[in-house]
């Protein structure tokens, strides 16, 4: 899952360089902790959060299909 969150995102924004995703298990569900370029921001929530949301589907559905429950948090790159 992992893997397919860094191309999605990478696929997305102006600085994939500055792209970074840690996993996390909190409890029983994965928590994929992603980080971007303050600029890009925009482009990886998109207009509504359309986009993101999207992504966060993807990534239930994947995730459910291992039996895992799992969540994309999104974040600027220096910020907790």
């Amino acid at each position: 899952m992992e893997a397919f969150l860094d191309y999605v995102i990478k696929g997305l924004v102006s600085r994939p360089e500055a792209v970074s995703i840690r996993s996390v298990r909190r409890g029983g569900t994965v928590v994929y902790e992603v980080r971007v370029d303050p600029a890009d921001m925009g482009k990886v929530i998109g207009k509504n959060g359309v986009t993101i949301n999207a992504i966060r589907s993807l990534v239930l559905a994947g995730g459910g299909k291992r039996g895992q429950h799992c969540v994309v948090e999104v974040s600027e790159a220096g910020r907790r």
